[in-house]
Order: structure tokens, then sequence, then C-alpha cells
């Protein structure tokens, strides 16, 4: 297939609007189920990357979960904890290969983001995650390939609609990209930086403990930001991402954001939210949202007379901002990275509130000793990466 019409682009009123290939080869994709449209594919492009270069990175099948041309989530295809089972809705019977886990994960990061989201996974879809996702609300996914019986089962979402993309993984871009904008043609080098170990070697701080895991989590979450819109920032721990901030224009702002999320998803463990009395028959966005809600500042409600009977068995205890402080301070051992310097120490000083332990940026800010200072007094690890990561 050369090329592939598009209902419309961004918008409705954006036509025409098709894909094809520049030199007018065959396209690198099939369409197995649906009809994806222009943002689909935006996602799928580049959460195909992402993941691909992740699992090439690490030697572990990889999934994301995009929203708006960012990772909502990514993780690698780790086993799940009892608790993660639980807050992800995994179902007892449910089968867990690795790459079905890498996507609960993926997904799990930041639930609430996560709806209607494009999933791209590093290898082959089954049908276990197939079936995950046939639970959950989401526009499509792209893999190099798919079993006949996961093909199967998506096919019976949304009414048969469900988008499914198969790509060629031995597809490689041309080296050289285009873009039009407003009528006039940008052009540059394909981002083909490597990422992995040899860019944390250079430890800024006192503190030159670095683990395995943590190198792991490191390498995730700079490989995540490669391909989220800047201003980014990513919290990742364990193997997957527990907050992405995306294209905010301060940087604190990004930081903020990424912890603010990293605290809601760890929030969702404490055993008083794990423990939520809900109804029978409530749809998992109806949960999300109900947990979302009991966590926040604006739990009343959600737990007011005549509101709490509609999700609820019986009216829970609130989660008061004293427990939430205490189980917040139990987070820790979470890696942090930066697609750009830290240009004040403020940023190390709320992502500690966080948990973090951990951080690569590039360095380079007229402030780094400020920035190396802060990471001294709370004993975080400083990496400088030489390495900028701006997407736009």
């Amino acid at each position: 297939m050369k090329e592939l019409l598009l209902k419309y682009g961004c918008n409705p009123n954006q036509k025409p609007a098709k894909l094809a290939m520049k030199d007018g080869s065959d396209l690198p994709i099939e369409v197995l189920n649906g009809a994806p449209g222009y943002i689909n594919f935006l996602d799928a492009l580049n959460s195909w990357q992402l993941v691909k270069e992740l699992a090439a990175a690490t030697g572990i099948p990889a999934a994301a979960s995009f929203k708006h041309v960012s990772p909502a989530g990514v993780a690698l295809g780790l086993p799940l904890s009892e608790t993660e089972k639980q807050m992800y809705f995994v179902d007892e019977a449910q089968e867990l290969t690795p790459i079905a886990c890498a996507y609960i994960r993926a997904r799990g990061a930041d639930r609430l983001c996560s709806y209607g989201d494009w999933v791209a996974l590093s290898h082959t879809c089954d049908a276990a995650t197939a079936s995950y996702l046939k639970g959950e609300v989401s526009d499509g996914v792209i893999a190099p390939d798919f079993t006949a019986e996961a093909v199967e089962i998506l096919k019976t979402k949304k009414g048969g609609k469900y988008n499914v993309v198969k790509i060629d993984p031995a597809y490689q871009p041309d080296p050289i990209e285009k873009r039009d904008l407003f009528g006039i043609t940008l052009q540059q080098g394909h981002n083909e930086c490597v990422i992995d170990e040899s860019l944390l070697e250079n430890i800024v701080s006192e503190n030159k403990e670095l683990s395995q895991e943590a190198k792991h989590d490191l390498i995730l979450a700079m490989i995540t930001l490669k391909y989220t819109q800047s201003n980014s920032v990513c919290y990742v721990k364990g193997g997957q991402t527990i907050g992405v901030g995306a294209g905010q224009q301060s940087r604190i702002h990004c930081t903020r954001l990424a912890g603010n999320k990293a605290d809601i998803w760890w929030l969702r463990q404490h055993p008083q939210v794990l423990a939520l009395p809900f109804k029978e028959g409530i749809r998992r966005p109806d949960r999300d949202n109900a947990i979302d809600l009991y966590i926040s500042d604006e739990w009343e409600d959600l737990l007011a007379d005549g509101v709490w009977q509609q999700t609820f068995t019986e009216c829970p205890a609130p989660l008061t901002p004293e427990m939430k402080k205490e189980w917040g301070k139990k987070l820790s051992g979470v890696s942090c990275g930066s697609d750009a310097f830290f240009p004040f120490g403020d940023n190390v000083e709320r992502a500690v509130k966080s948990g973090v332990q951990y951080i690569a940026e590039p360095g380079g800010s007229i402030r780094d000793d400020h920035v190396i200072e802060c990471c001294n007094k709370h004993g975080v690890v400083l990496a400088f990466t030489g390495l900028r990561l701006f997407l736009h």
C-alpha cells in the first residue's frame, strides 16, 4: 500500500488528509482493523519508536500508553506484584505474559490520562494483552505483529471499529526529516542519539552509588523524554514511569506536574484506597475517576450524602492530609530524568518530595553548582548526561 486516505487531519475542517511515503514507496504499516485517523498515526508512530528503542536498550518487552503525542505511561514487561494487580484491576484469571505486563503497568502509570489512549507494543500482541486491552477505553494499538487470536479479540472492541496497526519492525526512516509549517519546509537530521548506560558515567554528586535497577530506570526515563513534548520531566520506579510532565513552558512546572502524578500513583496503593467498597458492576473508568477524586482535595464532593451511594456500598472514611503525608514519606528509590538542564535547585527540592533519589539531566546551566549542592544536601545521585532531548 503506497498511501492511505484519512478522514481529516487534526480537526474535521483540515482536509484533505492522507498517509504516504515521500519517495512513493510502500508504507511500512498495515491496518488490520479500523480506520485510524491523523492524530492516531501521530501517536502510533511516536509511541512505536519509543517502545522499540526501550526494548532494544533493556532487552525487556516494553509498552507505552500515548495521548496527544506524549506518553501517559511507559513500562517494561516485569512481573506484577499483588498490589499492582489490585490497583490496575487485573482479574485473577488474567494471563500475564511479559508484553501484557508491560501494557498493564504502562496503563497503570496514569490511568486517568490513559483514558482513550493509543497503545504501542514492542513485541507481538498476544491474546493475554488483547484480553486486558478489551476491558479498557482505548483508540488503537500498534505492534510489529499480532496473533490471530489477539486480532479476533480486538475486533470486538468499539463495535468492530477498534484500530489495529501492524508495523514492519525492520523499517528505518530517512536520516533527514522534513516538516512543512505555514508553507515553509523545515529540515533536520532524525534524532538517532543512542541512550545507554554510558550516559550515566559522569556522576557529579557526592553520592555515586547507582544501582543497576536505578540505571535501568534512568534509561527508561531518558528514552521516554526523547519522545515526549518539551519541556518534559519524567519520574520512574521499578521499570515504569509513575509521572510524566510534558509540554510545560517552565521546567519547575514540569517537575511539579510529574511529581504530583507520581504522588497520585503512590496514593493509589494506600491500603485505604485499595479497600474502597465499590459497588458491583462499576466500570473501570468510573473507578479511576472515583479514586482520583477520593485522594484529591475535593474528596468531599465524592463522599457527600446522596453522591457516595452511586459508587460505594458504604461511605468510606476520608483519607486525611496527615495520612497522605505519612504515606508519602514511604515512597523512595524513584529516578528522575529531565530533557534539558535544571536551571535552579528548586527542581531537586520538589523531586525529593516524591521519593527521588537518582537524577539524570544534561547539565550545562550557569547554576549547575546550586543544583549539585541541593543533590548533595539530600543524598541524591546526580548524573550529567550532556545530552539534550527536546521534542517539538
